[in-house]
């Protein structure tokens, strides 16, 4: 039991808990970034490409 009690209380792990979680927001707020950012190019070369047909 005593050992489940200091495992408990030990937070040597916390910062790279910390850290990973850190790190999946930053990973996240990339992602949508470059989701958002892509559209916006689409829809630019859309335009693009259809001005260029007519």
């Amino acid at each position: 039991m005593h050992r489940f009690i200091a495992f408990y209380y030990d937070e040597s792990g916390a910062p790279a808990v910390e850290y990973a979680f850190l790190l999946a927001l930053i990973a996240i707020a990339i992602a949508s970034a470059l989701k958002s950012f892509g559209i916006a190019v689409k829809g630019l070369f859309d335009t693009a490409g259809s001005s260029w047909a007519s």
